[in-house]
């Protein structure tokens, strides 16, 4: 009796495993098919990561690898040097007209805040180095 109680709890831990990173290797395996390298993260980008997925992934996709919604933030038109860090805080709190692609107009995300926008930038930077891009 020992032995079936100690595989139902062990069928139980492992079912709950998969449950809570099904989707988080779902994504990871979408950002891989889409040429997406992911990094180990420090610990502002993985709050920053955990932001994105709840207030971004929608349209700019898992791991910022773009999506049918929007474009992917892991390429080179995001890069530092041509849209800065600004750039994101103004995205998010004002919403930005289409203009390199075409998804159409973003709205402001009315659920993040400036310490939000600044943890999603560490993710979006960690990811953008990983995949070449500085």
């Amino acid at each position: 009796m020992r032995w079936i109680v100690l595989g139902v709890v062990g069928l139980a831990c492992g079912g709950a495993l998969w449950w809570f990173t099904k989707s988080e290797a779902t994504d990871a395996r979408l950002a891989a098919e889409n040429g997406i390298a992911v990094p180990t993260f420090s610990d502002t980008a993985a709050q920053g990561g955990e932001l994105f997925a709840a207030n971004c992934a929608l349209c700019h996709g898992p791991h910022a690898s773009g999506s049918e919604n929007g474009p992917p933030l892991v390429h080179k038109i995001y890069e530092p040097s041509h849209h800065g860090d600004g750039s994101f805080y103004m995205a998010a709190a004002n919403g930005v007209r289409a203009h390199h692609w075409r998804f159409g107009a973003m709205p402001k995300i009315e659920t993040v805040d400036e310490d939000d926008v600044t943890k999603i930038i560490a993710y979006v930077r960690e990811l953008q180095r990983a995949n070449g891009i500085n």
